[in-house]
């Protein structure tokens, strides 16, 4: 059985000392009754080079800064880091944060802690070190997406005095430059308006110094630090980074409530992992994966900074490529987040709209500098799932009410931009007439069905491919039903019956150009032809996720998603079938990998057409034959369908998302 969120922020919060033969030892460094969501992740790792990400780093709160737990032989007090994620495309400013030196005043002999405990829990890395008569506990989280604390907790088993000093080192390189400013060490970056600053705190401390040699720095109390028996002594080593400090000015910290208004936020967003479940798995696992994925998401949480005027989820942090927002990657986000930090939902939304053109378009992604923006493509339209997933969590229609407009004119600029030939249905497309922007605005970058395309001007800046696109369309057939829901919320009878009108004028030619009774699956169809694009992939199943195909079509379409020849596969729903032969798995990217978000709209393709207990089957699949990810394993960008083992990048967003939204186990019926 789990524990309440009450009993584990309680314990979470308390530390337990034991005396055992005159050396002080913790008893536990986390709560004993929640250790279920302890160490989901291996967060242990030192950094080789400044670039280094072969390790798995913690970051909340939005905070651009992580750390990490050193190496588990590392003897060494404190915590790796800061890898900060907005310098660069991302580099370690530090080998080590607050570390600790302590002397007995008495004996005028250093103090030797050895190491005890280590782990990960949500919200905070822990340490813990004993010493002769003396126990240390230190527990690193944010307290916002500015400031890192360590909280040192020492506890004596008799009264003494020791000289405390904080020691950092910073990641040797040609661009970073130590400063000292009065009691603080400032650390600046060439290139970079970007400032990390690292101070001592204490209530009533008596003045600290500051040293400084080469890439090391020392802080130290200058009066020795008094510890009573048994009683708590607590010291905060607090970094911050600054990205602009020309522009920002952080809020100070309330040292007195940090850590308790960390836990209760966490307590908040664990409250959800109650309402997962997937029958033929135990609570355990599946709350397990589910915590892991909260953990993902909001270790992928960015702050609004430079020009992201919205707070956000990027889709990873170990992949050097992925420091901004995308939109398909976004809505995805937006709509697992929903179910345990709407807050954040509202922001990764508005993230992506805050870019939106007059014509209605959203870019493909934004980023910290905007003039790295991408303009060639937009992405698959999803928003408006998202927002109605947000407001189904919520209930918030003032939000609703504020971003409809929006979502009206980003659903509108598909039928005027990407339908060359004005017949009701769209076509991937592109800004610039590239091929290979037409398939990043698809999602599926490298997909089998594009191999052939051709562009076709629409107009000026709007490009077309000559194949309209099944899952674009089945899509586009959702929003419309999605807007009416909307519109009904929002008391527009108009617009609803106006949505309504046009969702049933899709319907039909979506049946009838994009199906094919002989192979019984849906396909893309080429422009002004009565042809098919007959390639076996994971977009066939769009158009029973959205609740346009007929019956009949359905049923045809779930005997060619069950045929282990296809995409019943060891781990199911591969983006291509498995019997073509342009199968890649591995390194096919688009091209056979199982995607999550593919993965999870079969699942409730199958829901939605009557199938629970295949859906139930193929969801356990997903889950237990994903290598590792019952244990600590983290969420990969796709993995492979013959043997669960997973690729490309790590920690990875939208698959986080897509379990979330797999285990939340609900049947969305307002479109059907």
């Amino acid at each position: 059985m789990y524990p309440s969120v009450k009993s584990m922020i309680v314990a979470a919060a308390c530390i337990g000392f034991g005396i055992h033969g005159g050396r002080v030892r913790a008893e536990s460094s986390v709560d004993r009754n929640g250790a279920a969501y302890v160490d989901l992740l291996d967060m242990h790792g030192s950094p080789n080079t400044p670039t280094d990400r072969s390790f798995n780093i913690f970051f909340d709160a939005g905070a651009w800064h992580g750390y990490s737990l050193p190496l588990t032989d590392d003897r060494e007090t404190g915590f790796s880091g800061p890898f900060v994620h907005s310098l660069s495309e991302g580099q370690w400013a530090g080998a080590r944060f607050a570390a600790l030196a302590l002397r007995d005043v008495a004996s005028e002999q250093d103090m030797t802690l050895v190491p005890a405990e280590s782990h990960a829990a949500p919200g905070y890395l822990v340490r813990v070190f004993s010493g002769l008569d003396l126990t240390v506990r230190q527990t690193l989280f944010f307290a916002d997406s500015w400031h890192a604390l360590v909280r040192v907790e020492l506890i004596a088993a008799k009264a003494q005095d020791v000289n405390l000093s904080v020691l950092g080192r910073a990641m040797s390189t040609d661009n970073a430059r130590l400063d000292q400013n009065g009691d603080t060490v400032t650390q600046t970056f060439a290139h970079s308006n970007s400032k990390l600053s690292t101070r001592l705190h204490m209530d009533g401390a008596p003045a600290q110094h500051v040293t400084l040699s080469g890439a090391n720095y020392r802080i130290s109390l200058e009066q020795p630090l008094h510890l009573k028996p048994h009683q708590a002594a607590t010291v905060f080593v607090e970094q911050t980074l600054i990205y602009d400090s020309r522009a920002e000015t952080p809020p100070p910290v309330d040292y007195a409530t940090a850590w308790i208004r960390n836990r209760e936020r966490w307590a908040g967003y664990l409250k959800s992992a109650a309402s997962t479940r997937l029958p033929g798995l135990s609570d355990d696992v599946v709350r397990r994966v589910a915590v892991k994925a909260m953990v993902t998401l909001l270790g992928n949480w960015r702050a609004a900074r430079g020009d992201m005027h919205h707070d956000g989820v990027i889709p990873s942090y170990s992949n050097p490529d992925f420091n901004g927002f995308w939109a398909w990657d976004s809505w995805k986000h937006a709509a697992a987040l929903a179910h345990f930090a709407p807050k954040l939902a509202r922001e990764q939304i508005l993230a992506m709209f805050d870019y939106q053109a007059a014509d209605g378009m959203v870019p493909d992604c934004v980023y910290l500098d905007k003039a790295n923006n991408n303009w060639r493509d937009s992405k698959p339209p999803l928003a408006v799932w998202a927002a109605l997933e947000l407001y189904r969590a919520d209930g918030d229609k003032a939000f609703l009410a504020d971003l409809y407009d929006n979502l009206v004119r980003y659903h509108r600029w598909w039928f005027t931009a990407r339908d060359h030939d004005h017949n009701g249905l769209a076509e991937f497309g592109s800004t610039d007439g590239t091929r290979i922007a037409a398939a990043w605005e698809s999602g599926m970058d490298n997909a089998v069905r594009f191999d052939t395309v051709a562009m076709l001007k629409n107009g000026d800046g709007a490009w077309s491919m000559d194949q309209e696109s099944v899952d674009l369309n089945a899509y586009l057939y959702r929003e419309k039903l999605d807007l009416a829901a909307v519109a009904a919320i929002l008391g527009k009878t108009q617009d609803q019956q106006r949505w309504l009108a046009e969702a049933a004028a899709m319907k039909t030619p979506i049946q009838t150009r994009m199906f094919d009774p002989a192979l019984g699956y849906f396909f893309d169809a080429r422009l002004g032809r009565d042809e098919r694009v007959r390639i076996f992939g994971s977009e066939g199943w769009a158009p029973l996720w959205a609740g346009v195909a007929s019956a009949d079509q359905a049923e045809s379409v779930i005997r060619v998603m069950l045929d282990p020849k296809k995409f019943a596969t060891v781990m199911p729903f591969p983006t291509l079938a498995a019997d073509d032969p342009r199968f890649a798995p591995i390194k096919g990217y688009w091209r056979g990998p199982v995607w999550l978000d593919q993965a999870y709209f079969g699942v409730e393709a199958l829901r939605r057409y009557g199938h629970e207990r295949q859906a139930d089957d193929m969801a356990r699949r997903l889950v237990l034959r994903a290598k590792g990810l019952t244990q600590q394993a983290p969420f990969y960008e796709n993995y492979d369908p013959l043997t669960g083992t997973g690729y490309q990048s790590r920690n990875f967003s939208w698959s986080a998302a897509s379990y979330l939204l797999l285990l939340q186990h609900s049947v969305k019926d307002s479109s059907r």
